[in-house]
């Protein structure tokens, strides 16, 4: 194959995941505003209603650790296009659910197909590229879930009113079957260092997973308190255990735990993970406040919030033009701009300082999340990346989960600081910023004899 071929199937494996990326946030930004035409089509209550969301999330913070090795393991395309296309085909049912059951169902297959697209889909890009061009073609895949972020639910909504909420459906499963086309026609890549499957690893991870995505989800339901709580606790904390002593004893690991070491990789997507927390309170907060705090109509408030989305959706391409060198650093700024704005918009008393605060703050948080996917990709083996992106993934999904518990607890910010879970995102963005701070002058502080102890490298 010739260079020009070379980058002419590099360029259509780039249009694939990103038409997956778009196609999966599209669907995560659009279905909230869809639910209430659904409940009423579907004759389901708002606390069964709630399932079409959680069945998918489940599926999706359960899955994405192993998902990402067994790209590693078994080709990343031919997996990132089963994963598609699992997607797809769970869209066009959720499309053609007559009941609630049926609608959860397929939510639960969708969310095996999501869960696949985003950590296999960014490990095909970070080893089908050269390093110099690694970075700007993450970005440029993550801009086209920025993208979703902002249409999302505009098009929900519009969706929903003037037509069915089920053409949101029907849009995924075609532009996930135009994604499926495109990935086909680019490049493949495995780990060819890879000598089989990770039975136990895979059984129990997931397991593991499954438990922590339920207690999250459930939690606020039972009572952190409860004997239910706490049984979950206790199973999440055997099988976790039984991941690692198994890892550690067998030749072919699902996780390598040498990456646990890898300070960068670490400090990135722990980072990365209180980053998605706020950013979920802030999308969940800030069009309530915009109603309810401010006065504005559905229509005004949809408007205001275009500048922080468009800002969030830029995001991505300017996070694939930071330096590896640079992604620690970039990362505490953003947290401590992101906390700083954050809590300027729960005290602002005239409605133009807060939407000025609410755009630094969706500037700052989308660098952030997008900076999280790039950089971790660029601290790691390529022939790994899968696994590191699977595991970078299921942290920042888990996180975001907390984040739904932070934004409900605290009810609707209907005036002032009461009820309103903006200061509590913005008190952990500084906190993070400045433990992120703090490590990485440690790490980078030289010794007696002059060496140093070292940067954000290619780690483990």
């Amino acid at each position: 194959m010739t260079r020009t071929e070379n980058l002419g199937a590099r360029r259509w494996a780039l249009a694939g995941v990103a038409l997956g990326v778009f196609c999966v946030q599209l669907d995560s930004f659009a279905l909230n505003l869809a639910l209430p035409r659904i409940g009423r089509d579907l004759a389901a209550s708002a606390g069964d209603l709630q399932w079409t969301v959680s069945a998918y999330l489940l599926s999706v913070g359960t899955l994405m650790l192993g998902a990402g090795r067994m790209g590693d393991l078994l080709g990343r395309r031919r997996v990132l296009v089963l994963g598609l296309s699992l997607f797809g085909a769970a869209s066009l049912l959720c499309a053609l659910a007559t009941s609630l059951p049926a609608l959860v169902a397929a939510r639960v297959v969708q969310g095996v197909g999501g869960a696949v697209t985003m950590p296999v889909g960014l490990a095909l890009l970070t080893t089908v590229f050269p390093a110099e061009r690694r970075g700007r073609a993450i970005g440029a895949a993550l801009g086209g879930g920025g993208v979703a972020t902002v249409v999302g639910p505009s098009v929900g909504g519009v969706l929903a009113e003037a037509s069915s909420w089920r053409a949101l459906f029907l849009i995924t499963a075609l532009i996930s079957a135009l994604a499926v086309v495109a990935v086909r026609r680019g490049p493949d890549s495995r780990d060819p260092s890879a000598s089989g499957v990770d039975v136990l690893g895979l059984v129990s991870v997931t397991a593991a997973l499954a438990v922590l995505s339920v207690l999250v989800d459930r939690g606020p339901v039972w009572g952190w308190t409860s004997a239910t709580t706490t049984g979950a606790l206790v199973l999440f904390l055997a099988l976790l255990a039984l991941f690692v002593r198994h890892e550690r004893r067998t030749r072919n690991p699902l996780l390598d735990l040498a990456l646990l070491r890898n300070g960068p990789y670490v400090g990135l997507t722990a980072a990365g993970a209180v980053a998605n927390a706020a950013t979920v309170v802030f999308l969940f907060a800030v069009p309530l406040s915009l109603q309810s705090r401010w006065d504005l109509s559905s229509a005004a408030s949809g408007l205001a919030f275009l500048g922080p989305a468009a800002l969030m959706a830029l995001a991505g391409p300017a996070a694939g033009r930071i330096p590896p060198g640079r992604a620690v650093p970039t990362m505490a700024t953003c947290l401590a701009c992101a906390g700083f704005s954050l809590g300027s918009a729960s005290l602002a008393d005239e409605l133009p300082s807060y939407l000025l605060a609410i755009t630094a703050s969706g500037a700052a948080l989308g660098l952030a999340n997008a900076l999280t996917l790039v950089a971790t990709q660029s601290v790691v083996r390529p022939e790994r990346a899968g696994e590191a992106s699977g595991l970078t993934k299921t942290a920042i999904t888990l996180a975001g989960g907390l984040g739904v518990m932070l934004s409900t607890s605290a009810g609707t910010p209907a005036s002032g600081t009461d009820g309103d879970p903006l200061p509590t995102a913005g008190v952990l963005c500084l906190t993070s910023a400045l433990l992120l701070a703090l490590w990485s002058s440690l790490r980078l502080r030289p010794t007696r004899r002059g060496g140093g102890a070292g940067g954000v490298g290619r780690g483990t």
